[in-house]
């Protein structure tokens, strides 16, 4: 079946298209012609954008995504597109004395038997190898040295889903450990470092293209030491993270590193944990007791520890800090993650040929209905009839 969304205004990152048609059969978008055989549906007044793609997450809506249970991957995969995410990679951290190999298979498991919901592209595992001087939130039993044995372990426990590994560069072994996984394909991110920035600048050369979360768990950017964010802004094949709840990053400082990096490298994530969505809650990360007070997750020596954001927030916020366009911002939602992510060929754009993740968004940009690969996965009530064809196999 085609279906054709008539009337709304097209917008990705590269640009917009007002009043114009979108056509996609089964998962795939085919154009922006109106097919004489396809389905219309009136989405007049809305924003139709590609769907949120979140490469930094832990969880949401009580769902954990650090987990030896892959239903609730499953149940995340399914609450997500509530929040505009339509796919993720799932967020791994250490546990005490090995790899955290439990978690990772369960990953896989979910990757393997997701037909619906927001798509689980693959795992970002931010640590173990991380500074124990920055490691933030992250418990100091986690923490591990790379070694080549382990890197291969690694590896075979992946099984090629490891997409996105966040790495101090200055660990004892961590060089050798980033050109394997380079030589894998996988996204080699600088974070959580206590590198200065001539440090950092030697570690980027060694082909680091992501930056886990700009401005936390790193070196503050001084006037007399630049630290690795220095380098980081300096490196024009380097994208990096911003979480924008206005905690962890002041509005000013965000509008500084957009304006650094520019659009198209800044990508936002949201870094949340399983009470994302939640209110003021009690929960866990990792094991460790925390809780939410007036919006913001801390542990409970008062360390913050990943955040409450949704991507639909974020978005929303980042328009608010700064000036960009909404095409832009648009972008550093969806295209520049799916490239980190290493899925830009079919994911983040309104292109024929690319998955149809679609968001309906509303002039204030709230969100009204997710389509993951053709089929409807979150509707308010005013559209849920609407589109109810999309929920049928």
């Amino acid at each position: 079946m085609v279906v054709t969304l008539t009337g709304g205004r097209l917008v990705d990152a590269t640009g917009e298209r007002a009043d114009s048609p979108l056509s996609f059969a089964d998962s795939r978008i085919v154009g922006d012609a109106l097919p004489a055989d396809s389905t219309s549906i009136d989405v007049g007044g809305l924003i139709v954008a590609p769907g949120f793609v979140d490469v930094h997450t832990h969880g949401g809506g009580m769902h954990d995504l650090h987990t030896e249970n892959p239903a609730d991957i499953a149940a995340y995969a399914h609450w997500a597109p509530s929040t505009g995410t339509t796919s993720f990679l799932a967020g791994v951290v250490g546990v005490p004395g090995g790899l955290p190999r439990a978690q990772m298979r369960s990953v896989i498991a979910a990757i393997e038997s997701n037909e619906t919901g927001a798509e689980v592209l693959g795992i970002h595992l931010e640590g173990p190898y991380i500074s124990v001087a920055r490691r933030g939130a992250h418990d100091p039993v986690w923490l591990r040295t790379p070694t080549e044995s382990e890197t291969e372990e690694l590896l075979h426990v992946a099984q090629g889903y490891l997409k996105l590994i966040t790495v101090a560069p200055e660990l004892l072994g961590a060089e050798a450990l980033m050109q394997r996984l380079r030589a894998a394909g996988v996204t080699i991110s600088i974070g959580h470092t206590d590198v200065n920035y001539e440090q950092a600048q030697a570690a980027l050369k060694l082909g680091i293209t992501h930056a886990t979360h700009c401005f936390n768990a790193m070196r503050p950017l001084l006037h007399r030491e630049p630290g690795p964010l220095g380098a980081i802004v300096e490196a024009d094949e380097v994208r990096g993270e911003l979480i924008a709840d206005g905690v962890h990053v002041h509005p000013a400082a965000a509008r500084v590193l957009v304006r650094a990096l520019g659009p198209q490298r800044t990508v936002l994530v949201t870094d949340a944990l399983a009470c994302a969505g939640m209110g003021n809650i009690r929960f866990s990360f990792g094991g460790q007791p925390a809780e939410v007070v007036a919006g913001v997750a801390r542990l409970q020596d008062g360390t913050i520890t990943g955040s409450v954001l949704t991507m639909a927030q974020a978005l929303r916020n980042v328009l608010r800090f700064t000036d960009l366009p909404l095409a832009s911002a648009i972008g550093m939602a969806t295209i520049n993650p799916a490239c980190s992510a290493g899925v830009a060929a079919r994911k983040g754009l309104l292109q024929p040929g690319y998955d149809a993740d679609l968001l309906l968004l509303d002039h204030e940009l709230a969100l009204q209905a997710t389509i993951c690969r053709g089929r409807l996965a979150f509707a308010t009530d005013e559209w849920q009839a609407r589109l109810s064809l999309l929920s049928n196999p």
